[in-house]
């Protein structure tokens, strides 16, 4: 069967089209290894909104659950205005502690995390298509099935497999792509992946 010059020339033109397009649309993603920091998993950064109980051994009237306030810091028996925000329980309890030695001889101080929320910079976001987008505080060890099980998964317009998570990674900004209907509707476990703090999920409208 012979093919008219004019219809192949057609095809190859809609073929390198589509070509073209696909490169254009997928060229601003990176390999999800580009975007991984080189860190371990990182601490729990103390935020504004979060609460913390701290315990002082041997001093019960000293020892308090206090909310960090908006402005980031807390205020304990003794000890006003102090900066929370950006530090992890352990960092805290030892400058509690420096601040009560002035009132209290050999002062031993644990902080625990009560209620989470993180600092504004390390919570993770959802925009788009998910039933409940919203930001979710960081938790080590968070995989991006923990937080579509958070938003309730995915609305009947949601374009899954052509999400994407933007990472910030030494100070440069990284976009790639993640596969929502794989590993949602189809159970491929090999498709999540880990969470860092301050990643932002995108989830597209699929086209109709």
């Amino acid at each position: 069967m012979m093919v008219s010059p004019m219809k192949l020339t057609r095809n190859v033109f809609l073929l390198i089209a589509a070509v073209w397009m696909l490169a254009a649309c997928s060229s601003h993603y990176v390999s999800m290894e580009a975007a991984t920091p080189d860190t371990g998993s990182p601490e729990y950064l103390i935020g504004p909104g979060d609460t913390l109980q701290i315990f002082v051994w041997g001093n019960a009237d000293l020892s308090a659950t206090v909310p960090v306030r908006p402005d980031g810091r807390i205020t304990v028996p003794l000890v006003e205005d102090l900066v929370a925000s950006g530090k992890t329980s352990s960092q805290l309890a030892r400058e509690l502690e420096v601040h009560l030695s002035k009132y209290v001889k050999n002062p031993v101080v644990s902080v625990v995390v009560t209620g989470f929320v993180g600092r504004y910079s390390e919570q993770i976001r959802v925009v788009g298509q998910a039933t409940e987008p919203k930001m979710l505080p960081y938790r080590a060890n968070m995989t991006l099935l923990d937080v579509m099980i958070e938003v309730g998964g995915l609305t009947e317009f949601a374009a899954g497999n052509r999400a994407s998570i933007v990472r910030t990674t030494n100070g440069e900004q990284k976009q790639f792509k993640v596969y929502l209907d794989d590993l949602i509707k189809d159970g491929d476990i090999s498709r999540n992946v880990k969470m860092y703090p301050g990643d932002v999920l995108i989830i597209p409208e699929a086209w109709f």
